[in-house]
């Protein structure tokens, strides 16, 4: 699941190459007085500080603006502020970061504490909330840190690299070079308080309705007026949704609740869904008609007098616009990366969006890939239907009933403390030492969730990382459990890239795509968790099957949300009708290109149920790279202990994703591996 969202100030950007202020004015600092003051520094400090000095001076005059003074005060801030001495750079750079791990830490932990009421399991949600969900502290910080000089005394003394420069030269830099780099970042952009607010209200809200959007499986009833669904399953879409589908698989009668899941994850698509079947139990959903009524369930205490059948209005798609208008507004301060598609893939990713796409169509258009879905049918011993995207045979559980499941992680973990108290069990088991397990179990809360379950690491190491999941009255379930391993596979990156790394500056991965793979690590050990280890020997070529066949499920779904995000570019005065509209006729066209040749259906729109288009702004591609990278870890991990090895590629930090893969695994990022491993699993499988 998705790791809740910061404020992007935290985030990693690059430099303006060009001397303009947002917006298209001007810089109000001449090229006269950036010369003037480049020649009275030198003068000052010796001509060995020449370069230095003229990439300082022209930093901060990129982003100086009238308010914050003349000419004059412009020129006496960098001869006051420019430091020369190796050693006090040193201790500037030690200052910068001892305080800006204090204030994004706080700032991180009061915005956590803010949307506790959202995200946690609480009790009802009151108007206030809301209202403190949609308040952030970042909001002023980054005018706050020009204003007072602290952010340009950042861009005077430390230099600024593009994406190309960190690509070229970061592989000759010292820890500490990366450090000063990954320091000054958090100054190349100066967005205003009021946009970024704008922003930070955008997602909440999407956010919001993702959490709260639920389907009350057993009042979706059949054609005859059947409930086929148990009592009390309460689905999050898409999530909840695709997983008890994937959980049908080894269901003698599942076929027709995957067929009935299909169609509610259809309607929810075509916003052909009645309004009153969203996360209430009163309503009966009868699909044949698609019409809503008071429901007739006997469990049900307290019924409606009355239901309407009236179909949600494009609510899904106006929430995916609102958050592209409020990304969209930030576009003129980011000259060097004008889109929101640009600083995902420059800045967050560093990875040319050509590249991304290039890696996943390289899967989708495998031999492996379609010969991949020719066995599944043969193994289902029928042809495949659009929802067998989310096959899941090749998992020792596709052959273990989801209620046996279900009762025995129930038994085990009766409420989210159980799970808690056991993390530095589960850790042992994983292969970390005894030592390490208990400081990662005190490092690690666990909340339970509202929505489907995320994890939030802290920002400075006296905080802790939070693992939230769903857990009903009464237990955990298998679901539950499954996105509690995901989870946590996060929150040990996140604590052993805080606390464990010599530069905080450097905290985390390179991107989310690489905490994405170590999730997918702990994830895939879920039933051995619970004693259920294969002892089928052909366990290792499953496996790479079902890595094969889930990375490209989600590739599909990426190129999607790609391509929905250049039409909106392209279409920025779109309604949420035409949104709507150009989302199933991209969803269709990816599907004709890529799945119909496997399939054999054409014109099917599944691939837009993705809840994360709504609520994340483009973040679904990380999946498909961490599937990517998690196989390539996996494959380096054989026969080597995984706590050793995950500690040691965690505290790697911030270094660029080519970096990062060549020192934990002496690799690029490649599908090959993958690709490979599945040509060999489909000659000893078949």
């Amino acid at each position: 699941m998705k790791m809740r969202i910061l404020i992007l100030l935290t985030g990693l950007v690059l430099f303006f190459s060009c001397i303009q202020q947002p917006g298209g004015k001007m810089s109000s600092i001449s090229e006269t007085t950036i010369n003037q003051t480049v020649e009275n520094l030198v003068q000052k400090h010796g001509d060995e500080q020449q370069n230095r000095v003229d990439t300082g001076v022209r930093q901060v005059a990129n982003l100086w603006q009238k308010s914050d003074g003349s000419a004059e005060t412009f020129t006496q801030f960098c001869l006051d502020n420019f430091v020369a001495d190796p050693e006090q750079l040193d201790l500037v750079a030690d200052r910068f970061e001892s305080n800006l791990e204090s204030i994004y830490g706080h700032f991180h932990e009061i915005s956590r504490h803010l949307s506790e009421p959202m995200d946690l399991d609480l009790g009802p949600m009151l108007a206030v909330d809301y209202q403190f969900a949609e308040y952030s502290p970042y909001t002023h910080l980054a005018e706050d840190l020009f204003k007072n000089g602290v952010a340009f005394s950042a861009l005077l003394n430390f230099p600024l690299y593009t994406l190309d420069e960190r690509l070229k030269l970061g592989s000759d830099w010292s820890r500490n070079d990366w450090a000063r780099a990954r320091l000054v970042e958090n100054f190349s952009e100066r967005v205003p308080a009021e946009i970024s607010q704008e922003l930070n209200i955008a997602y909440v809200r999407a956010g919001d309705y993702i959490a709260n959007y639920n389907i009350l499986m057993h009042h979706v009833l059949t054609w005859d007026g059947r409930r086929i669904f148990p009592k009390d399953l309460k689905l999050i879409t898409h999530w909840g949704l695709r997983d008890e589908l994937k959980g049908r698989y080894a269901d003698p009668e599942g076929l027709e609740k995957q067929e009935l899941i299909q169609l509610v994850m259809e309607k929810i698509i075509l916003q052909e869904i009645p309004q009153a079947v969203i996360n209430n139990p009163g309503a009966d959903w009868q699909l044949t008609d698609n019409t809503a009524s008071v429901t007739t369930a006997e469990d049900v205490e307290e019924k409606p007098e009355s239901v309407k059948s009236d179909l949600e209005p494009d609510t899904r798609y106006q929430h995916i616009l609102n958050v592209f208008h409020a990304e969209k507004k930030s576009d003129p301060y980011f000259p060097a990366m004008p889109t929101h598609i640009d600083r995902k893939f420059q800045r967050d990713r560093e990875i040319p969006e050509q590249k991304v796409e290039e890696l996943f169509v390289s899967l989708l258009t495998s031999k492996e890939f379609a010969q991949t879905g020719k066995l599944i049918e043969k193994r289902l011993g029928r042809k495949l239907k659009p929802f067998d995207i989310w096959y899941d045979g090749f998992k020792s559980r596709g052959t273990v009933k989801e209620s046996d499941l279900d009762q025995m992680v129930s038994k085990k973990y009766s409420d989210y403390k159980a799970f808690d108290k056991n993390i530095p069990g589960v850790l042992r088991k994983l292969g970390f030492d005894g030592k390490t397990a208990n400081f990662l179990g005190t490092k690690i809360d666990v909340d339970p969730a509202r929505g489907a379950g995320h994890a939030s690491g802290a920002a400075r190491r006296e905080d802790n990382a939070h693992l939230r999941t769903r857990v009903p009255a009464e237990g955990m379930n298998y679901k539950g459990f499954n996105i509690a391993m995901h989870e946590l596979g996060h929150n040990v990156e996140q604590v052993f890239s805080l606390n464990r790394i010599d530069h905080t500056l450097l905290n985390g991965v390179p991107n989310t795509a690489f905490t994405e793979a170590f999730a997918f690590v702990f994830q895939a050990r879920d039933l051995e968790m619970l004693g259920m280890k294969s002892n089928d020997e052909n366990q290792e070529h499953l496996s790479a099957l079902d890595n094969l066949w889930a990375t490209c499920e989600i590739a599909g779904v990426s190129l999607v949300d790609m391509k929905v995000w250049h039409w909106m570019y392209d279409n920025p005065k779109a309604t949420a009708a035409d949104l709507k509209e150009a989302v199933i006729r991209i969803s269709k066209e990816v599907w004709s290109a890529y799945y119909a040749p496997v399939f054999g259906h054409k014109d099917t729109f599944l691939l837009g149920i993705y809840s994360h288009m709504i609520a994340y702004g483009m973040y679904l591609p990380d999946y498909p790279l961490g599937h990517i990278i998690a196989f390539q870890i996996e494959s380096y991990l054989k026969d080597k202990n995984l706590g050793k090895e995950m500690e040691r590629m965690c505290v790697l930090g911030t270094v660029t994703p080519e970096a990062w893969m060549q020192a934990a695994v002496g690799q690029s990022i490649s599908t090959a591996p993958m690709l490979a491993a599945a040509k060999e699993a489909l000659k000893v499988i078949q």
